[in-house]
């Protein structure tokens, strides 16, 4: 269940916090997650108990994502690092070898995920979990989009993207989803791979779906929160034209 996740980050973050408790004069810990989307979370649980940066900056292609040594610098006086896992950050591992005892936690361990369905990645977890609806103010701010869809014909209530990160937001949407390929990676999508969204697309563009990065702060998503609701109401406002 993608409720795990946030369970789990909760956990792990009060764990930390509270091996740090008998430094009473401390500086505030140093977390650092493998992207924004994961430094927003973290932040949230963290309070002012924590300060917490990103290695990815805003915007970041995160898959493929090639480390500098500042990243390395940046991560060396870490307290913790979050990563997501499920294969969605290839480089962390060799990135986690650079630096010295510096804990890491996979925040995904726990998680019921989505299996990719077709590809490369075929049966392997999908990692985009954190695009699942869980905890009570995701569910407020979302159930209104939610129940939007849910009055679009359930033949017409078709998600097309270039990649497959939508698969738990479309199941919690009660959508079908079609995509180019199901994991951003170095190669285009095949022929065949082309041919078939093609072939299942009868609608227009509907407009920009983000879920691996943040915007920058004055942009449209500086938040996870926003990465959920702006994406959601551009999938909601996609379908409805639709029907006019």
């Amino acid at each position: 269940m993608s409720a795990h996740l946030t369970r789990l980050m909760a956990a792990t973050a009060a764990t930390a916090l509270f091996a740090g408790a008998a430094m009473a004069d401390a500086d505030r810990m140093k977390v650092v997650t493998t992207f924004t989307v994961l430094a927003d979370m973290a932040q949230h649980v963290a309070g002012d108990a924590a300060d917490v940066v990103s290695i990815t900056k805003p915007g970041a292609e995160i898959h493929g994502y090639q480390p500098t040594p500042r990243d390395i610098v940046r991560a060396q006086d870490a307290d913790l690092i979050l990563w997501n896992g499920m294969n969605l950050e290839l480089w962390f591992e060799q990135f986690l070898t650079n630096l010295s005892d510096v804990p890491s936690v996979t925040l995904t361990e726990g998680i019921d995920p989505i299996a990719i369905a077709e590809g490369a990645y075929e049966g392997k977890p999908n990692p985009h979990a954190w695009m699942g609806l869980y905890k009570d103010q995701l569910r407020a701010t979302l159930e209104p989009l939610r129940q939007e869809i849910a009055t679009i014909p359930e033949d017409k209530r078709w998600l097309v993207t270039c990649e497959g990160a939508f698969s738990y937001l479309a199941r919690d949407f009660a959508m079908k989803e079609l995509y180019l390929w199901p994991m951003n990676a170095d190669q285009m999508g095949t022929p065949q791979q082309v041919r078939k969204v093609i072939d299942g697309v009868t609608g227009n563009y509907g407009g920009v779906l983000y879920v691996d990065s943040l915007s920058e702060p004055d942009g449209p998503v500086p938040s996870y929160l926003d990465l959920l609701r702006v994406t959601s109401q551009t999938i909601a406002d996609g379908l409805s034209a639709g029907l006019k």
